[in-house]
């Protein structure tokens, strides 16, 4: 194999990276920052209402993959969609510390097919990262519907 070659079987394999840092402030909250992004999270022991606390995020970040992967299918599918609505519900075991198992409701704005619908929420279970990370941990139950 000639380098040309092997520099086209290096980008094809290589995986994606991410990279997020935190810091803590005080008692009361930290900053996550992504890229040019930050986020103040609830790491109060009090709990804080003006900020998500680590489980609020895991969900949050559950509810962003679903959305931009339906992102990500729509243009491919050529699939006819005005909104996205992700509703989560998340059941906290206490020993060990986990989440047990995590509800959701997709609610699409569509005049789709019911099979064409069918095969979208396909597509959030078989493609999302965050999901299929979860689902090998947590009981990840729900399903996509007709806003």
């Amino acid at each position: 194999m000639n380098t040309d070659d092997e520099n086209v079987c290096k980008n094809l394999t290589k995986k994606m990276t991410f990279a997020v840092q935190a810091t803590r402030e005080n008692s009361h909250g930290s900053v996550v920052q992504c890229k040019e992004a930050q986020l103040v999270v609830d790491t109060d022991l009090k709990g804080r209402v003006d900020a998500f606390n680590p489980a609020e995020l895991l969900m949050a970040a559950l509810s962003a993959c679903m959305i931009k992967g339906i992102n990500r299918v729509v243009p491919i599918l050529q699939f006819n969609l005005q909104g996205i609505e992700v509703e989560l519900t998340g059941v906290r075991q206490d020993v060990p510390p986990k989440m047990e198992s995590i509800e959701y409701i997709i609610k699409v704005d569509s005049d789709e097919s019911d099979h064409r619908l069918a095969l979208l929420h396909d597509n959030v279970k078989k493609y999302g990262t965050v999901f299929n990370t979860l689902a090998q941990g947590t009981q990840l139950s729900g399903q996509l519907i007709r806003k």
